[in-house]
């Protein structure tokens, strides 16, 4: 039983007591107050009989009379002449009158009385003596009238307490409601102060509570910055704070795997040529500031364009890649054109090639930078800043010209029409991958979405058609028919899956109100169905992020973040966000087993997430030993090649 439920039990208790306990005493007294009255009048009217009767000289029938008239006049119950040798004389008896008050009551509070006595006398000598025995009915009707009007009167007073009670508790149960409230919001990662209440005892509760949600968020940050920290030492290079080798190769090949994004980017190589004479020509110092300006040109576009990659991929080597197509031969020579200007004041005889491709994305890792390698060792062979650029193998091919930027207005238009009739149609399946715990059960199933664009014709990938939806503004509809098809496949076999929305959808005003109506139809389903979104829809979008779980997680709906990594330091109400779980991207935790710095910043991202109370999942993994490596950093569960190829797909 709740404190609120006793403390209430208590008060109505004490309420109930002291009302009883005023209506037993007033009614004991009033009863003897009437009991007495009835003596009293009992002796007083004998006396004034008696003395009547006395100055009748003896005369019996006159005596008599009196009597009689006597009792015809008052509320008697009974009136007796006895002679001086104790025989009676004369009677009068009323019959039994009934009491308006119930019998329980006339048993409860019997009024028992003395017939009043009174001596006769004629002259000196005694002839006798007379008795007077009032009604007690009467005394009943009054004492029930006064007991129910004290009931009354003391039930009201009882009610308004109570009333005034239960406002008194509710005042002082919402801040301990408030502070449950905050309690549980800090085990869910969501740290809010709450304002002093009036209750000084409350307020040394609700400080105390303020104080540790302050401590608690203070830990959290400080995790935050330490993660930061490992990091740059896992990831970045020490002197220009790019990206390592090891890691932009994760980068990209997590990038280029990914549905979203369009079918051709571009990859610009750069090098700073002849590092060795330089550093022995020019000195370490100089040669670093050349680095740094080298890695400052190429960290303008990560840090200006969304989805833009830049390493060091060692002494003398940078990468840029674009997720754009027919911009890295610009690109290129923008930054030529840049480096040409600010390069020469650091010392004579500094040059840098570039080589510039530009590709279809599903083109292996390999090919990507056999191609740019190739055209560096060209641009290498002339002097001075030199751009060459390498298109790549059928650039205008049918497969990949709708999607691209530069394509012509017809073919955008006959995407579009293609998909809308295929959302229309419902020419659409889901494909199921596993995401496995530590045990190799299922967690749940990864649900991308495939769409027929022609019909009989194949099955697509997102990787062929969501970037032109993203375009056209389709997203939400496409999100919806996944969401759709979805719930049907949990109404039918029971099983957990999880379907990706497009960040793009949350800018669609109407989407989360028809996503949650469409789940709220479900409410079985809904249970079993989990959201995820990219890393960048709680970067860029997340006051979006947040209404979405406010209006879904209340059904049921799972919601998480895939693709995570560095980006969620830069989500300062993390811990705000509602999310169920996160899935940390490829590049993240691809090599944790041969690198430990790696590994401790995936253990460092476990520790701050689970301070959270979120589960920390890892996609994208092909290696056994990756996968072993982050069981041992007690991760959740995994995802990709290797779980497909341990639990199966469809």
């Amino acid at each position: 039983m709740s404190l609120m439920r006793q403390v209430w039990l208590l008060v109505l208790g004490v309420v109930l007591a002291s009302l009883l306990g005023s209506v037993a005493v007033s009614t004991v007294s009033t009863r003897q107050l009437l009991q007495t009255q009835l003596q009293i009048k009992n002796s007083d009217n004998a006396a004034a009989l008696a003395l009547a009767l006395s100055q009748q000289g003896g005369d019996a029938e006159l005596m008599q009379l009196l009597i009689s008239a006597q009792f015809d006049t008052g509320y008697y119950q009974r009136v007796a002449w006895r002679k001086a040798n104790g025989q009676l004389a004369f009677e009068r008896v009323a019959p039994a009158r009934a009491s308006a008050a119930p019998a329980w009551f006339v048993a409860l509070t019997p009024i028992a009385v003395q017939p009043g006595v009174a001596q006769l006398s004629s002259g000196w000598n005694a002839i006798g003596s007379v008795e007077v025995l009032s009604h007690s009915a009467y005394a009943h009707d009054e004492l029930w009238r006064s007991v129910t009007r004290m009931a009354a009167l003391l039930l009201g007073l009882g009610l308004l307490a109570s009333v005034g009670a239960y406002l008194a508790l509710h005042r002082i149960r919402r801040p301990l409601d408030n502070a449950v409230a905050q309690a549980r919001a800090v085990m869910e990662g969501n740290f809010s102060l709450l304002e002093l209440p009036h209750v000084p005892e409350l307020q040394r509760l609700t400080e105390a509570m303020n104080a540790m949600v302050t401590r608690v968020k203070a830990m959290f940050e400080a995790q935050g910055e330490q993660l930061q920290a490992l990091r740059l030492q896992a990831h970045c290079d020490p002197l220009t704070g790019m990206s390592t080798r090891k890691h932009f190769l994760a980068e990209l090949e997590s990038a280029l795997t990914r549905d979203e994004g369009p079918a051709r980017g571009g990859l610009v190589l750069l090098r700073l040529r002849d590092l060795a004479l330089l550093n022995q020509r020019l000195g370490r110092p100089a040669v670093d500031q050349a680095l740094l300006t080298l890695s400052r040109a190429v960290k303008a576009y990560p840090d200006r364009v969304r989805g833009c990659l830049g390493g060091r991929l060692n002494g003398s080597d940078f990468a840029l890649w674009l997720p754009a197509p027919d911009v890295a031969a610009e690109t290129a020579q923008a930054l030529a054109d840049a480096l040409r200007v600010s390069l020469p004041g650091l010392g004579a005889g500094i040059q840098v090639s570039l080589g510039a491709v530009d590709l279809p994305r599903e083109l292996s890792l390999g090919q990507w930078f056999g191609e740019a390698d190739a055209a560096l060792a060209r641009s290498e062979t002339q002097a001075g800043y030199v751009v060459d650029f390498f298109r790549g193998p059928n650039p205008g091919a049918a497969g990949t010209a709708g999607a691209e930027g530069g394509s012509s207005a017809q073919g955008e238009r006959v995407w579009r029409a293609q998909i809308l009739d295929a959302l229309k149609e419902r020419r659409a399946r889901l494909s199921q991958f596993p995401l496995l715990d530590r045990e190799g059960q299922v967690v749940h199933l990864e649900c991308p979405l495939q769409l027929q664009l022609e019909a009989d014709g194949p099955f697509e990938p997102a990787t062929r058609w969501l970037p032109l939806a993203v375009r056209s503004r389709l997203t939400a509809e496409v999100d919806l028919l996944a969401v759709s098809l979805a719930l049907e496949a949990i109404a039918r076999d029971g099983k957990l899956r999880c379907v990706n929305i497009a960040p793009a959808s949350l800018l669609d005003g109407g989407f989360v109100a028809r996503l949650r109506e469409q789940v709220f139809q479900a409410p079985q389903a809904a249970r079993k169905l989990g959201l995820e979104l990219a890393e960048t829809a709680a970067v860029q979008h997340f006051d979006l992020l947040l209404e979405m779980g406010r209006q879904l997680r209340p059904l049921g709906v799972k919601l998480g973040l895939e693709h995570a990594g560095a980006g969620l330091a830069q989500v300062d109400r993390l811990y705000q966000a509602g999310l169920d779980y996160v899935k940390l991207d490829a590049s993240v935790v691809s090599g944790a087993s041969g690198d430990a710095a790696r590994a401790a910043f995936v253990r460092g991202m476990l520790v701050m997430l689970r301070s959270l109370a979120l589960k920390v999942y890892a996609e994208g993994l092909r290696d056994a030993m990756d996968v072993q490596a982050l069981w041992d950093c007690e991760l959740d569960g995994v995802t990709g090649p290797w779980a497909t190829a341990q639990g199966g797909s469809d």
